[in-house]
């Protein structure tokens, strides 16, 4: 008998298992596939591994405004996408090591939900049965694909986030459906490496969710560095490697030597026997409420099966909250303060409310913003370099409500604001704290003066 059992070894899943058996719960974790999940192994890791080098590649070509000259600058397609294996397969082996080193249990294999007894939850795995006092269900999320025609007829030339990870060479074109975060972080890599790159974008701007401003403002970023835009244009249709797709009420066709279908994710609710359990579903994911407790009594999911927030940041603090409210700490999950990022170079990093969130909301606010070229670390460091903060605040209290930045490094600075919503910090608050200088980060506390 286990104290909990986990289905699924993603962000969600390992974190809630390294979690419970520090503090001394008897775990088992079942894994169909490779520990980590999407995010380590298909998903945010790697993606991150190829933007950096695309990074390098870029900062040493313009080196000379820098002073640094560098000549016949080159990459080595190959070798990047090896790198790329290489830390994804490093850092699979230190999830292995954590779950060891807290005495959980690791099985591989498909699990199968039998039903739930007075003694439990009964799990399938590899034959074997396992019974469990508490369930959580992590199983993640999938590729969506949509039912364009002619996608299914179109084979290796339509790619997922799963198999253009995995390309030997580098496409001389790639039509990329969706202007998502995923769609741009690819689209920012291979523009990087001199493909030529066109979004397809059924919405009127890029990065739906994000601050509709910056996300202009990236896009015109990136349509200098010579990506192509279609906004408000609907793909009917696949033929081979050319994207049908209807804008402005024209049919227009664009070719690419590979498609990138990159239009969402949904939750993965089938094929492990969670009908047997009569969990109730909302919008496609598992319906939780605010302790991760789905309609059946010590059952829980969390992360991106919830089909709520997809984000690997939000399945981990789901997963340490079912923990929490199991070893006696109360606690509930609140989703006023998840960070989005995108690691595009210039990176995208927001919080909170948007504009257009807050006026849906019909929220009182007032924003206040400045260039990143405020501060002084940015300038030094980003040559010709744009970017702004952007800060709303609640007319009433003087609170930060929603922070969202465009430049470099707001990947790593989104989290002081994420801190500052959280804790309901008013302007006059965050004016007392010492930001250390020269930094970028000084830029949210000049940002917040200016209001």
């Amino acid at each position: 008998m286990y104290d909990l059992i986990i289905i699924g070894g993603g962000p969600a899943g390992y974190v809630a298992a390294e979690r419970a058996g520090h503090k001394g719960l008897n775990v088992l974790l079942l894994e169909k596939s490779k520990m980590g999940g999407v995010c380590l192994n298909e998903g945010c890791i790697p993606t991150k591994t190829l933007l950096y080098s695309a990074k390098t590649y870029e900062n040493a070509l313009h080196g000379d405004k820098y002073g640094v000259k560098a000549e016949s600058v080159t990459f080595d397609f190959g070798k990047i996408m090896a790198r790329k294996n290489k830390v994804v397969r490093k850092l699979v082996a230190g999830v292995e090591a954590k779950m060891k080193m807290h005495h959980v249990t690791v099985v591989k294999g498909e699990a199968m939900i039998q039903r739930r007894s007075e003694n439990g939850v009964e799990v399938t795995c590899n034959s074997e049965t396992y019974v469990g006092k508490n369930l959580l269900i992590c199983t993640g999320s999938e590729a969506f694909v949509p039912p364009i025609p002619g996608l299914a007829e179109a084979g290796d030339l339509i790619l997922t986030n799963r198999e253009i990870l995995d390309l030997k060479e580098q496409p001389k074109s790639l039509v990329i459906i969706g202007g998502g975060v995923i769609g741009m972080e690819f689209a920012s890599f291979y523009n990087s490496l001199g493909t030529k790159v066109t979004v397809i974008e059924m919405l009127p701007e890029i990065l739906g969710g994000l601050d509709f401003e910056i996300s202009a403002m990236m896009r015109d970023i990136y349509g200098k560095k010579g990506i192509e835009f279609n906004l408000n244009a609907k793909v009917v249709k696949v033929e081979g490697n050319k994207v049908i797709f209807e804008k402005d009420g024209e049919t227009q066709t664009i070719e690419g030597e590979k498609i990138l279908v990159s239009v969402g994710r949904r939750a993965v609710t089938k094929g492990f026997g969670l009908e047997n359990l009569n969990v109730e579903l909302l919008k496609g994911g598992i319906k939780v409420d605010e302790k991760m407790r789905t309609n059946v009594p010590n059952v829980f999911a969390a992360g991106d099966v919830t089909g709520f927030s997809l984000l690997a940041h939000t399945a981990s603090r789901e997963g340490e909250v079912v923990v929490n409210n199991l070893t006696g700490r109360a606690d509930r999950m609140r989703y006023n303060a998840i960070p989005g990022v995108v690691y595009t170079n210039p990176e995208v990093a927001g919080v909170g409310e948007t504009e257009e969130s807050a006026k849906a909301k019909g929220l009182d606010y007032k924003v206040a913003k400045l260039p990143m070229a405020y501060a002084g670390r940015f300038v030094a460091e980003n040559e010709g370099g744009s970017g702004i903060c952007k800060v709303l605040i609640g007319a009433k209290h003087g609170e930060v409500i929603g922070v969202h930045m465009l430049g470099n490094p707001c990947s790593e600075m989104i989290y002081g604001a994420c801190m500052a919503i959280e804790q309901e910090m008013t302007v006059e608050e965050l004016q007392e704290v010492v930001f250390p200088h020269p930094t970028v980060s000084e830029i949210f506390k000049e940002t917040i003066f200016a209001f």
